[in-house]
């Protein structure tokens, strides 16, 4: 993995001693809650519903033991015990306070991280693929080129005050994990004619206005990325809205102009750029990749004792054929580490579940470990002999549920028993829901299902890409939630679709009760899943389920 060379520690360093004076001048009045914004936005540091809130950087999901322990030790020492990992692939840390954040973010600077650009209008962490360096249908590991794009994007002089936020996400495998069609850029590694490249896809982005990114070139040599990004981020930076901050991301630019003018300006932008870039950018993605080289795996080991624990034990074989991803390595396996357990909040870990993870990445993992965007952590390298005493040790510290990709492993966003912009809660449905399907035994029997639920229409919980999505509202005062159906944020990505009126938190869990049942009643096979079965039959059905034969037009309270 990357590490802080000298100038990296300097820029963090100078730019943690900017802010720590910032805060001083905060806290003694020199500056008004209006001046300090802006100023604290750039360091990650929010003013939520009861309490500032730190949100810190992993790039791309990576780190390793130390960094984990390190994430542990502030939330024991400045915040309530736990964070909370985001669908960003970042951390939250809910409590801190004001006169603590200088020493917060020394601390992370102590082992390589920071919270720069976790906030403001400026390119926002760059994510990956959580699976990226290990998996069987990877092309090539993308994180060097995500590392790449975040040293360019880090402070860019021409893009510290964009017309919104800006995401950026890479995949390096043909099956999408990192939600491209659903960012600014995605970007999914290709092989044509014995070179690699990118099929660069602009315009995605969920929030009041979903859309699905279209494909703006099929096909981008290597060598001409970062110039063909600065041509994009740059025209958006001149055409994006700036009258209207509901209106500013560059999906509503692609949607005004259209992908034919807007790659027309950005293919004649990148021509005007591209010879500014002279190689270095090229030498620079050369030594990253060295950096990135995968880990030395063991040779020669039996996985014998894997096999033999999976065939004697019922739970450690339900937890592997949930939570195991094929490793490149036959004898090696990826684990992804449940933070779902139910009735839990989604996404939140302990200081003492954070420091096992780190115990058991040295361990077990070669020092490596992953957050992915649907909240939970992965061990990417972990022999399969290894496994029965991982899942043993996992279990000890409640992160042993085995419930990836089931409908108890739910993205959830803070909600509003966090955020300040929330209009509905979304922690308590997530657990209702967790704990209601765990009473019926049904999660096998469901097999994959994705339920994202968001607090507000900003969709930090991803719900328009939900199989289930579950959107929070405030009605009169009174919560309400909507469903859609058929999201799906892989390769073959969906917007949900709108099903009917919206439940009220009473009504919630038992409506998607009524879905699932439907589903289990209408599909045509045990293999066939919750999309498939929708993509199938289209809403009607479903909508039945929910509200009853003739009673889908009844007037919309949502």
């Amino acid at each position: 993995m990357y590490r802080y060379t000298d100038f990296d520690a300097d820029f963090v360093a100078e730019r943690n001693r900017q802010f720590r004076q910032q805060v001083a001048r905060r806290l003694d009045g020199s500056l008004t809650e209006d001046e300090f914004k802006p100023l604290r936005l750039m360091n990650g540091l929010y003013l939520q519903l009861h309490a500032y809130m730190l949100r810190v950087a992993i790039p791309y999901g990576t780190l390793n033991a130390r960094q984990m322990r390190r994430l542990a030790e502030i939330a024991e020492r400045w915040d309530r015990g736990y964070g909370h990992f985001t669908t960003r692939q970042n951390i939250q840390f809910n409590w801190p306070r004001l006169r603590d954040v200088p020493d917060m973010l020394d601390a992370l600077a102590e082992v390589g991280m920071h919270a720069v650009q976790t906030s403001g209008n400026t390119i926002r962490n760059v994510t990956a693929d959580h699976l990226a360096g290990a998996a069987a249908d990877e092309i090539a590991d993308p994180r060097p080129v995500a590392e790449l794009i975040r040293q360019w994007s880090t402070d860019h002089p021409e893009f510290q005050f964009l017309p919104r936020k800006f995401k950026i996400a890479i995949t390096g495998s043909p099956n999408d994990r990192a939600v491209t069609r659903a960012h600014d850029i995605g970007l999914r590694l290709l092989e044509r004619d014995g070179q690699t490249g990118y099929e660069v896809i602009v315009g995605g982005g969920m929030g009041r206005t979903p859309m699905l990114g279209q494909v703006i070139r099929d096909f981008l040599p290597e060598a001409d990325l970062l110039p063909y990004l600065e041509a994009i981020v740059s025209v958006w930076n001149l055409l994006g809205r700036r009258d209207n901050k509901y209106k500013a991301r560059i999906k509503i630019t692609l949607h005004e102009h259209g992908i034919d003018a807007l790659r027309t300006r950005v293919e004649d932008r990148f021509a005007e750029l591209r010879p500014a870039f002279g190689g270095a950018d090229r030498a620079i993605l050369a030594a990253l990749r060295r950096d990135f080289a995968p880990p030395a795996l063991a040779q020669g080991r039996s996985t014998r004792v894997f096999e033999t624990a999976r065939a004697a034990d019922p739970v450690f074989r339900a937890w592997c054929d949930s939570n195991l991803a094929p490793h490149r390595a036959a004898d090696h396996a990826i684990v992804q580490v449940s933070l779902k357990a139910h009735g839990a909040v989604p996404g939140d870990a302990s200081a003492a579940q954070m420091r096992a993870l780190a115990d058991l990445a040295e361990r077990y993992g070669h020092d490596d470990l992953r957050i992915s965007h649907e909240q939970n952590v992965v061990l990417p390298h972990v022999h399969k002999a290894d496994l029965p005493q991982l899942h043993a040790a996992l279990t000890a510290q409640g992160l042993g549920t085995a419930n990836i990709g089931r409908i108890s492993d739910i993205i959830a966003c803070p909600g509003m028993d966090y955020c300040a912009l929330a209009t509905a809660r979304s922690i308590p449905v997530a657990q209702e829901i967790a704990t209601r399907f765990q009473a019926l035994g049904l999660e096998d029997e469901i097999g994959p299902l994705k339920i994202k639920i968001s607090g507000c229409i900003n969709a930090c919980g991803h719900h328009h890409v939900g199989h289930i999505g579950i959107l929070g509202l405030d009605r009169g005062g009174v919560e309400t939630y909507q469903i859609t159906l058929g999201g799906d944020h892989s390769e073959t990505a969906a917007l949900g679709q709108r099903i009917g009126p919206g439940f009220a938190a009473d009504e919630i869990v038992p409506a998607v009760e009524r879905l699932v049942q439907a589903y289990l009643a209408l599909r045509t096979e045990p293999a066939e899943t919750f999309l498939a079965c929708y993509r199938r039959l289209g809403p009607e059905p479903f909508k039945t389920a929910l509200y009853g034969a003739g009673n889908e037009a009844r007037p919309d309270a949502a």
